[in-house]
């Protein structure tokens, strides 16, 4: 990872923000996943991140495990899984990186947009999502997002929300979601050769950021406005989708 200075502070700043994202800024992780794909290949990207959010997500769990409603898991893992196994075999068959630049800025711009869509949106006391065609859909759209860019974030938010999880059970459910659905997709990371040793050694200078994000999450979720803080690292993440279209655009 031939990185110069700049690239390193802001490696070290993402590995600090993947931490914050898993303990209640989720968010936060989405401009992750454009910066990093910005400090290096596309493909590659997604496997530099995904060993720090497993990090992360082992912190998570930690704090958070009483929290789950393993009911709602339970229905969403077959098809996650599925999205997973698509995602991977729309990646094989990729192999200009400016295509996958493309793809991850798409996607993250659609995951803020129903972010922010959400957000946007006036309470209501709408009947919850609770039908299996509902968690199927969504099973298979996040397992294809956080596959092909990490960027299932905002689809479980909007699931969580529409099933009507209280804060600690959406923060628990989603922990163990992420921890289980990241772990399926390392043997996958590993064929596409987005996870090898270089990588890993590259990860490992920055998991103890990470781990401090994490904490440093569980505590600030007490007394932070979160809705001000994501707004902010939502409006970056689209900037960094956008900049990924640009860059990836012009070589067609």
């Amino acid at each position: 990872m031939n990185l110069s200075g700049n690239q390193w502070l802001i490696a070290l700043l993402c590995a600090f923000m993947v931490g914050l994202s898993k303990t209640g800024f989720s968010g936060v992780s989405i401009i992750t996943v454009a910066l990093f794909a910005m400090m290096m290949p596309a493909r590659e990207s997604t496997g530099v991140v995904l060993p720090l959010l497993i990090v992360a997500d082992v912190v998570a769990v930690t704090a958070f495990r009483r929290h789950a409603v393993w009911s709602h898991l339970w229905r969403m893992f077959p098809w996650a899984a599925a999205g997973i196994v698509l995602g991977w075999g729309t990646m094989q068959c990729i192999h200009n990186d400016n295509i996958i630049k493309l793809m991850i800025g798409v996607i993250l711009i659609v995951m803020v947009s129903m972010q922010w869509a959400q957000r946007l949106k006036p309470p209501t006391t709408e009947p919850k999502q609770t039908s299996l065609a509902y968690a199927a859909a969504m099973g298979l759209t996040a397992g294809f997002t956080t596959m092909t860019a990490n960027a299932a974030g905002p689809v479980m938010l909007l699931y969580f929300l529409a099933i009507g999880l209280p804060k600690m059970e959406f923060i628990g459910t989603g922990a163990w979601y992420f921890c289980i659905m990241n772990w399926f997709k390392v043997p996958f990371s590993v064929q596409m050769g987005a996870i090898n040793a270089h990588s890993l050694l590259f990860d490992l200078k920055l998991a103890p950021l990470v781990v401090v994000g994490a904490l440093t999450g569980r505590w600030l979720i007490k007394y932070v406005d979160q809705k001000a803080f994501e707004a902010l690292a939502l409006v970056f993440a689209l900037i960094g989708g956008v900049k990924l279209i640009v860059d990836g655009w012009p070589h067609f």
